[in-house]
């Protein structure tokens, strides 16, 4: 084998770090646009920020704040945090008026600041008489000093002592709801009537009431327990229907104008030691301002054929939702594919039927007997409309939904895509939405 030194010719697509900032640029939110400007002015001396005069300051995301259309300028009050008292707190505060030795007190401010999100107490007797060092009765003891605090069920460790401890509350005299609750739970989910019915030796009109009443009681007695702050939705689009004309525009009052720091004015020009690096920032400025222009455009772009596409949306809301996909659109207004992809990407669109992901309008189809075609957020509505009208102590099987898709509307669909549907529609399957017959 002999070896030969060759040139060869061929030529290689690569991606400059001006194209790749480029195709990033197209798929930020307008609040990472936000941020992404503000470290270009902190990287380049050459960029100069203007806030607007009626923008407010965006430096953290929870003051991002949705802007109706309709709205004047926002109200500055709107951004002042809350600083009222949390359910947390107010435990605390109950438990300050009992009648409880300083140590006692200590014991219950542990207890309740070890409550989870919802009210529960995570931690068993065990684990708190070890961190505690305190005997099991002693922790015992305490959790119901805990569970007599309002709402009534905080404190509970598990689903059926919070139930529990609001029956007993709340309906002292009714045995049948406290014993359902003790003894036929996971039943009672999966709405085995009889045999709870027969369990208990009570009739199902008994049942009936005593589910009636289990339905008023809180599984979740403590939601917003912790301090989490409130987050707002900035929308990135906006969608106006005026005068029977759709106009659309970016939600960007907030992004500060660029400009050219004049400080640097003429350097760009002159041959001087700084003049490489003045001439690689100006570049780069060139570039910042041409890629969010060509962004903006875009996005415009892409809205306004989006609009033409899913007008009936915007008259009609989800039931007027037509199949589309990317490629439609990208060939509508001869893009590619990928570069509609990124732009619709993470974006929160306003519209007068609310603010949505933009993606909701890209769905896929499903074919109709008639040789037509519908989106699956319509065919959704429909399993909804259907669910609802059914014979509620004789619901219908997904199968049935199925058979009645295709015999009564033309669309062909399967048991498991029905089902799937359902799951995404947090709609319960037929064995748990079944009623009582009297």
């Amino acid at each position: 084998m002999e070896m030969l030194l060759q040139q060869k010719q061929t030529m290689n697509l690569v991606m400059t770090t001006e194209l790749r900032q480029a195709i990033s640029l197209l798929q930020y939110t307008t609040y990472e646009l936000y941020q992404f400007i503000k470290e270009q002015e902190l990287e380049n001396p050459l960029i100069e920020l203007v806030e607007k005069e009626d923008s407010y300051s965006y430096s953290s995301g929870a003051a991002r704040k949705t802007v109706k259309s309709g709205d004047a300028t926002p109200d500055p009050f709107e951004f002042i945090a809350n600083d009222g008292e949390n359910m947390r707190q107010n435990l605390i505060k109950q438990s300050q008026w009992m009648n409880l030795s300083e140590g006692d007190q200590q014991i219950l401010h542990y207890l309740i600041l070890s409550l989870d999100e919802n009210g529960f107490l995570p931690l068993t007797i065990s684990e708190i008489s070890s961190q505690l060092g305190l005997g099991e009765e002693e922790v015992l003891d305490k959790i119901k000093l805990l569970q007599q605090l309002e709402p009534i069920g905080v404190g509970a460790r598990n689903l059926q002592e919070c139930l529990l401890l609001q029956a007993e509350y709340h309906y002292p005299d009714e045995q049948i709801v406290q014993s359902i609750i003790k003894e036929q739970l996971n039943n009672l989910a999966n709405k085995k009537w009889h045999e709870i019915a027969n369990s208990l030796q009570a009739t199902l009109q008994e049942v009936k009431m005593a589910f009636d009443m289990i339905q008023t009681l809180d599984p979740k007695p403590c939601t917003m327990l912790s301090n989490d702050k409130t987050e707002y939705l900035n929308p990135d689009i906006i969608i106006e229907h005026i005068d029977g004309v759709f106009e659309v525009s970016l939600n960007d009052g907030y992004v500060p104008e660029i400009r050219y720091n004049q400080q640097y004015f003429g350097l760009v020009d002159k041959k001087t030691d700084a003049y490489e690096y003045v001439h690689d920032k100006y570049k780069s400025y060139q570039w910042l301002l041409s890629s969010i222009e060509q962004r903006r455009n875009t996005i415009l772009k892409i809205t306004h054929a989006v609009i033409q596409k899913q007008q009936g949306f915007f008259t009609d809301g989800f039931s007027a939702l037509k199949p589309l996909t990317l490629r439609e659109i990208a060939d509508e207004i001869d893009m590619h594919e990928s570069t509609v992809s990124r732009a619709t990407m993470n974006k929160v669109i306003q519209t007068s039927k609310g603010s949505f992901d933009f993606r909701i309008f890209f769905t896929s189809k499903l074919n109709t007997a008639d040789g037509n075609s519908m989106s699956q957020t319509k065919v959704k509505l429909l399993l909804k409309d259907v669910v609802k009208q059914e014979n509620k102590y004789k619901p219908f099987s997904d199968q049935k939904i199925a058979d009645y898709f295709k015999t009564k509307k033309g669309i062909t669909i399967s048991r498991r895509t029905v089902a799937k549907y359902r799951e995404e529609l947090k709609i319960p399957a037929s064995s748990k939405r079944k009623e009582i017959e009297l």
